[in-house]
């Protein structure tokens, strides 16, 4: 089958949701949100403008789909504090490693990138992002508060300051590891608000 006939296909074929995600993460991830168009997804995926529409009748729909689709991969900063493998203090000190995935150039937090090229808050891309960012707060205020942590709220919002900071910073400077700057400011933070830590 020719190159001209296999993305006829394509086209054609089932699984257009998932190619339409799978070609906006890598459009998105690589040039921006606002950068890239509707026509140029649809181009990448391959699908008709058609069956994309059908799919995701605006930009918003697909952003918001993309970053649930991320959540749901668990490649987001935040899926290391839900993993029941790792004992709670190690995964809020995961949120500080090296991502597992080495890509270039390096990424920063998806939902930070999203609310700031949607900066209008009550945009509904903004505000999935800010969800997010909340929830990620109550995961680690839950995780300290099995620690034993009596200000688990405080806590968990400078680690989760922490966290955000150290991948928007490696993502500026194109610094995968950036975060074990982080990570040792976390640990004091633990040592100092847990009980028998110090």
């Amino acid at each position: 089958m020719g190159t001209t006939a296999a993305t006829a296909s394509q086209r054609r074929g089932r699984g257009g949701r998932e190619r339409i995600l799978a070609a906006a993460a890598r459009l998105f991830a690589t040039q921006g949100i606002n950068a890239t168009g509707m026509e140029q997804v649809a181009e990448e995926a391959p699908v008709s403008k058609r069956t994309l529409y059908a799919h995701f009748r605006t930009k918003n729909d697909l952003v918001i789909a993309h970053l649930q689709g991320l959540v749901l991969s668990g490649a987001t900063l935040e899926s290391v504090l839900t993993r029941e493998d790792i004992p709670p203090r190690e995964r809020i000190l995961k949120l500080f490693g090296r991502p597992a995935a080495d890509t270039a150039p390096v990424r920063g937090c998806p939902f930070i990138d999203a609310a700031a090229e949607f900066p209008d808050p009550e945009s509904a891309v903004h505000s999935y992002a800010r969800e997010q960012k909340l929830r990620m707060v109550q995961l680690i205020a839950a995780l300290v508060t099995e620690l034993g942590c009596r200000e688990p709220v405080a806590l968990a919002e400078q680690l989760a300051t922490l966290a955000d900071g150290a991948a928007s910073r490696a993502m500026v400077l194109g610094e995968a590891d950036y975060g074990r700057h982080a990570r040792a400011a976390a640990e004091v933070l633990l040592e100092q608000a847990l009980p028998g830590t110090t």
